[in-house]
């Protein structure tokens, strides 16, 4: 009997050349990587061995696609990895992540590679390149430098060393935090710990009980579908304790700690950046982003912390006058801020969050987003069935111009919470836009979130802030569909890190107007829109708290700051007090315990490291760009189009500050976060 062809090698035989899941095998997934890789080196030798002279063409050019089919393979396995992983894919990405590692390493140390691209870099005034390609080029040289190509054998050795070592560390840590979060249920049987809760999340509860094989009892996990509601409404105060002391304490002790984690992967990364010339890790971050040193960011964040945390010790003070006004709380803990807070929102605006909920079914929601987006880019969005999924929650939309019909890609949506999904939501990259093979292919992004499922009697039911998540992760999605930049590595989201969330951060704006409000929302039940009374309550609640909130992710990213500026990295079981120390600015309770690090998954996993400031510097930029459609339009089809053609299709083609310029005219006023938080007065 033949053997059967690995699925992942083929050319795709599918509509789009979407990838055929069902015919996908765990076991194709390490031969069809080696192959990958085999054929990277092999692709890689014609070009350092081709016997013409360098040229941006035979080198520069031909590098975008030495990696083809590897990357294919990765992208597939990465996004069901986050997805739909199971035990087999935690076990497949240790061994794929240091295949890959010394792939990447043998590439950009490679030192006869090098001296092609050093040729082609060094003589890049004799040739008026396009912006775009002088992007490629500079980007191309610096890559090799900032991995590497300019130190001696024994330093290109060791740094090969700690890339392969580095590349297993953040899947365990991700690991780590799953395993341990899932390992969590708080099961109620007495309905009395049930008071405060609103109906939905009993519901929910129930399913998930159900779910789960217990009868007659309600179950929470550490899920935000399942957590935060508990925190927010439940009336038992020891149970709130319970939950917020296992949510702040994950990873942090047992079989799933991720201390000894956290301590060698910085460890890794500041000998690395110490051989790369730098002082610390941050250092070496940094100089290829926006804001170039860490002086800038450490300004940028004390310039944030002045108007913070006066404003965060106001809301504590009204939240423990409102709640020892209530007769029944002497001291205000950290898992009672959620509790008062909305019980204060309440009674301060006559308003709950949770009376949009019956008017955001996710079907509606979902309809009213791609309205949106369609007014707003001229796109249409259409389900299309003869695309497969990797999971009959998964739903894919083709996405094409209203009036051309030209294909930009596909959206996969994966809403719902399941066991073995990594928690919160994100962008996932099926494949970029460009050639493959010879062929071009257009993207396939998938928006993945972790929403409660329909009950028996109510569907999905979203929150206000489940909308602003999809239209967050949408925004993402649209950055790369919309990419038309001539090469895929300068193409969508590859941009500058404190860049990347200006798209995705821009269209959450939108979620406070009346006009997109109506187009997402329908009530479950009477298809009524969302009355103009609430969406009024809405918008004049939407800053509540705002300096709280603010002095919160300064927390975070000082935190980050400190683990990437520390030239000596704390050990294992220093974590916690380091931690402690680096925050403490930022500390408006005595310790209660539990340590952010140990599942902070955006500096240890995700790519943050050194960088958590730029969802504020972004903030600084969408907040700056919505100024303009506010001024011009909400829907205004000049400005949006502008937006769309001089941020959305130039990817990273060019710097970010020249593009921003571009579309504003002028740089972004570094005030206009703080205007729209209602901590700054907008000028008469």
């Amino acid at each position: 009997m033949a053997q059967q062809k690995n699925i992942l090698l083929q050319d795709f035989d599918t509509l789009h050349r979407t990838p055929p899941f069902s015919q996908i095998k765990s076991e194709d997934y390490i031969p069809a990587v080696k192959q990958g890789i085999k054929e990277a080196y092999a692709n890689i030798e014609a070009i350092k061995n081709n016997p013409d002279a360098p040229t941006f063409e035979n080198t520069i050019e031909a590098m975008e696609h030495v990696s083809d089919t590897l990357y294919r393979v990765l992208y597939i396995f990465y996004s069901l990895l986050s997805a739909d992983g199971g035990d087999d894919y935690h076990t497949l990405v240790g061994e794929i992540g240091p295949l890959t590692a010394d792939l990447s390493s043998d590439i950009m140390l490679d030192d006869k590679l090098f001296e092609r691209v050093k040729t082609v870099y060094d003589a890049r005034e004799t040739r008026d390149y396009e912006a775009v390609e002088m992007t490629l080029l500079e980007d191309t040289y610096d890559g090799f430098v900032r991995s590497g190509a300019l130190l001696g054998k024994a330093e290109k050795k060791r740094l090969k060393e700690i890339s392969a070592e580095s590349a297993t560390l953040s899947p365990r840590f991700s690991q780590n935090v799953v395993k341990c979060s899932g390992a969590f249920e708080l099961k109620i049987t007495d309905k009395n710990d049930l008071e405060g809760l609103p109906e939905t999340a009993i519901e929910n509860a129930a399913h998930e009980a159900k779910e789960r094989g217990y009868d007659n009892a309600w179950l929470f996990t550490l899920d935000a579908p399942s957590f935060i509601p508990f925190l927010t409404f439940a009336d038992n105060r020891d149970l709130r304790e319970k939950i917020w002391r296992a949510y702040t304490a994950r990873a942090l002790e047992g079989e799933f700690d991720n201390r000894p984690i956290i301590s060698r992967t910085l460890e890794l990364r500041q000998e690395s950046a110490k051989l790369l010339g730098f002082d610390t890790y941050a250092d070496y971050v940094l100089e290829d982003r926006m804001v170039k040193k860490v002086e800038t960011v450490t300004e940028f964040l004390d310039t944030l912390y002045e108007t913070y945390r006066p404003a965060a010790e106001k809301d504590l003070k009204e939240l423990q006058d409102f709640a020892q006004a209530q007769g029944d709380l002497d001291k205000l803990k950290p898992w009672d801020v959620g509790y008062y807070s909305e019980k204060l929102k309440e009674k301060t605006f006559e308003f709950s969050e949770e009376e949009l909920r019956p008017y955001f079914p996710l079907t509606k929601v979902l309809d009213g987003t791609f309205a949106h987006f369609q007014k707003l880019f001229k796109l249409d969005f259409v389900e299309n069935k003869d695309i497969e999924t990797w999971h009959k929650d998964v739903v894919a939309y083709e996405v094409r111009d209203k009036d051309t019909h030209d294909l930009f890609g596909v959206i996969y949506t994966d809403f719902y919470v399941r066991k073995g999904k990594r928690s919160g939501a994100w962008k996932g990259s099926l494949r970029t836009h460009g050639s493959f093979r010879g062929e071009a292919l257009p993207s396939l992004v998938t928006v993945c979130c972790n929403f409660a499922k329909p009950t028996d009697t109510k569907p999905s039911l979203l929150s206000h802030s489940d909308v602003l998540t999809i239209f967050h992760e949408m925004g993402h999605a649209l950055h790369d569909l919309l990419g038309r930049t001539k090469y895929k590595s300068t193409s969508g989201t590859n941009v500058l890190w404190d860049f990347v969330e200006l798209p995705s951060q821009l269209q959450e704006n939108w979620l406070y107007e009346s006009e997109t409000l109506n187009m997402v929302s329908s009530h479950f039940e009477t298809g009524s829109k969302l009355p103009s009374a609430l969406i009024e309550k809405l918008r004049k609640s939407k800053n509540f708290m705002s300096g709280w909130g603010g002095l919160r992710y300064l927390s975070h990213a000082y935190m980050d700051m400190a683990f990437h500026t520390a030239k000596t990295p704390p050990k294992a079981d220093e974590i916690v007090a380091f931690e402690k120390q680096a925050t403490d600015k930022c500390r408006l309770f005595e310790d209660y315990g539990g340590c952010s690090a140990t599942a902070f998954g955006h500096i240890f996993a995700g790519g943050y490291a050194a960088g958590y400031y730029s969802y504020k510097w972004a903030a600084v930029l969408d907040a700056d760009t919505f100024e303009l459609f506010q001024e011009k339009g909400l829907y205004d089809r000049n400005t949006a189009l502008h937006y769309r053609r001089e941020i959305l299709e130039k990817g990273g083609s060019e710097a970010p500050e020249v593009l921003y310029h571009n579309f504003r005219g002028r740089d972004a006023d570094p005030k206009a976060v703080l205007r729209r938080e209602g901590l700054l007065k907008k000028a008469s």
